[in-house]
């Protein structure tokens, strides 16, 4: 980190690439900006790799690390994590609290698969990019933002409530698979009893 950033190292979202499919270099290189820790799962390595970016962390399993154990040199310092059982993003997490990181981009993340991810939220915020579709949550159930004339998706376990306010509009959205809200360009105010995510589509 160069001196006249004054972050501590720990504190800019860290990254755990699962999956480049669907998802080009320009999605992921605005994340690069504050050179965060980057974890990649083993088997988007070469593609990270051939996209320029150094690696901290490879998590991978025993045959991979011992196949490519020539990465650990040609890519210095970089580091295998260990995984087991294919659990990549598990490891990665863990990896990250315990080494008291703050936050973290998630790419090529099944976004329905995000109600697992609620248990770090103590620990970590967290931002999942499944397709260039930003997905983040809503941990203290109320959400204020100014939007441009767009779509958002919310996202959480079915028959969820959500109220969606405007400056001249209020309506209760029960969520149902991929439920889509049209939002005029404004501050929108959405409220839930529960967490909830919002995707927002990567202009």
């Amino acid at each position: 980190m160069s001196s006249h950033h004054f972050v501590k190292e720990q504190q800019e979202p860290a990254l755990i690439i699962l999956n480049t499919e669907g998802i080009g270099f320009d999605v992921v290189a605005p994340l690069l900006e504050w050179v965060p820790t980057i974890l990649v799962a083993q088997e988007e390595v070469f593609t990270v790799i051939s996209w320029g970016i150094k690696i901290d962390m490879i998590m991978a399993e025993m045959v991979f690390q011992q196949q490519h154990y020539h990465l650990l040199e040609e890519q210095y310092p970089v580091k295998f994590l260990g995984v087991q059982e294919g659990n990549f993003l598990g490891e990665g997490l863990q990896y990250l609290i315990a080494s008291k990181h703050s936050a973290v981009n998630i790419i090529g993340f099944d976004h329905q698969k995000v109600a697992k991810l609620e248990s770090k939220l103590e620990f970590l915020d967290i931002v999942v990019w499944d397709g260039t579709t930003r997905y983040f949550p809503v941990k203290n159930r109320e959400f204020k933002k100014w939007f441009p004339a767009c779509a958002v998706q919310l996202h959480a376990p079915e028959g969820t409530l959500i109220e969606v306010k405007t400056s001249d509009s209020s309506e209760i959205v029960e969520i149902k698979y991929a439920t889509m809200v049209e939002v005029d360009e404004g501050t929108t105010n959405f409220k839930s009893n529960s967490v909830f995510w919002i995707g927002e589509f990567a202009h």
